[in-house]
């Protein structure tokens, strides 16, 4: 056995399924999962010695890469001072200033410790300003696993919310309603049926959790009209695109202001970290300051803090960056396009900037329903077959590819033909 067999062989015995996160699990792919020892600039190193191409960059976070040197050392400066105070620090408020100033959208924040606390609490503090119960979510559009958002992504527009696992009571989802993702008609319809009683829409603005779905044009504008037309929020859950698309996030890709927005993953550079902002009138009802309460003991800690300013920093500092992963997503994300098409292949690879997916359907893939039709056998021997030529991709159809600037064209080139190896290898 390989060490990362025999520590899965002793993980499943103390921790469910052998994996802390169920999106590292190996289940669908029929094998052990690789353990990671370390990670350095495009590359992670398992601990039996191999070396692999990194597209999952920890979920979106590692936009510069692995072990980046500026932030690496100010976490250590960080520590130095201590790992957690349960107290105020003067790095919580430079971070807040720094957004605000520089997201249009975002005139107060609040950060917690995860992209699911994020989501829950922008959820609650549009509830408590607009005095409504109701919210629309998107099939296939996954917003962390709090209970209200756990329903069942099935096809169409669902009136009512089913819970999607175990443990979550009917009760907790009967105000979630879901809608098809890319087409605002079914989200008009909903609204319509509960005139009054919606608080909020929520939308990933590119799909990333049901593989990649960008948006079609004129649907997130037609969301923002809807919202405003029958007075409730619009919140964008910019988890996987805040910062990523461009600094602004999807709403300046996009040109769209939502109402609210919830970060994760990259504002912390890889550190535990999450943060839900948009209007100060909304912003202003979170306790201490209204009645809408949320807290965390490790919310805006020193440690994750330091990594995520300085990251923030260096990211508008060098916004040619934005550039740079768009250029890099058409050469890698395009060439793999043109292999499929070259190959005569009927499968589908949906891109926008440095994020990406390969569907193997014959079916254009443009909402869950569409995604599901993706044969999971095929994209099983495929994620093999990069797998053993040293790319290591999510271990699952449904998720994205993560592009960084540390992936080189010559590692997006030697990728390029792993793609056309394993391709013809199905």
């Amino acid at each position: 056995m390989t060490r990362s067999e025999q520590l899965f062989e002793r993980a499943v015995k103390r921790i469910p399924g052998g994996v802390n996160s169920p999106v590292r699990s190996y289940g669908a792919i029929g094998e052990a999962p690789r353990f990671i020892e370390k990670a350095d600039k495009c590359y992670i190193y398992d601990v039996d010695g191999n070396r692999y191409v990194d597209y999952i960059d920890s979920w979106g976070p590692m936009i510069l890469g692995h072990n980046f040197p500026e932030i690496r050392e100010s976490v250590i400066k960080a520590c130095e001072n201590g790992l957690s105070f349960g107290c105020a620090t003067g790095i919580e408020v430079e971070i807040a200033e720094f957004i605000c100033e520089h997201i249009p959208h975002v005139d107060m924040i609040r950060m917690v410790n995860s992209g699911t606390e994020a989501v829950m609490s922008a959820i609650r503090a549009a509830r408590g300003y607009t005095g409504k119960d109701k919210i629309i979510k998107f099939a296939g559009c996954y917003h962390g696993h709090s209970d209200c958002l756990l329903v069942s992504a099935g096809s169409g527009v669902m009136a009512s919310g089913i819970p999607d696992s175990a443990g979550v009571p009917k009760g907790c989802t009967q105000d979630t309603m879901t809608a098809t993702y890319n087409d605002a008609a079914s989200v008009e319809a909903l609204l319509k049926q509960e005139e009054g009683n919606v608080a909020a829409v929520i939308v990933e603005a590119v799909g990333a959790n049901m593989g990649v779905v960008p948006p079609k044009p004129g649907f997130l504008k037609r969301l923002r009209e809807l919202c405003d037309e029958h007075n409730c929020l619009l919140i964008f859950d910019e988890v996987i695109t805040g910062f990523r698309l461009a600094f602004g996030g999807a709403a300046e890709y996009f040109g769209i202001r939502p109402d609210l927005v919830t970060y994760g993953k990259i504002i912390g550079a890889g550190m535990p970290v999450g943060a839900y902002g948009g209007r100060k009138e909304i912003m202003e009802l979170i306790s201490p300051c209204g009645p809408v309460y949320q807290a965390g003991t490790l919310s805006g800690n020193p440690v994750a803090m330091a990594a995520g300013f300085t990251q923030l920093k260096y990211l508008y500092e060098h916004q040619e960056i934005y550039k740079e992963l768009k250029t890099k997503g058409e050469k890698l994300y395009g060439g793999l396009k043109k292999i499929v098409e070259e190959k005569g292949l009927p499968y589908q690879v949906n891109y926008d900037s440095s994020l990406a997916s390969i569907f193997f359907t014959d079916q254009e893939v443009k909402d869950y329903v569409s995604a599901k039709t993706s044969d999971l056998d095929l994209f099983a021997k495929y994620f093999k077959g990069m797998l053993k030529r040293g790319i290591h991709l999510a271990p699952s159809q449904f998720e994205a590819m993560f592009l960084s600037t540390a992936h080189t064209d010559e590692v997006i080139d030697e990728t390029l033909e792993a793609m056309r190896g394993a391709l013809g290898d199905l």
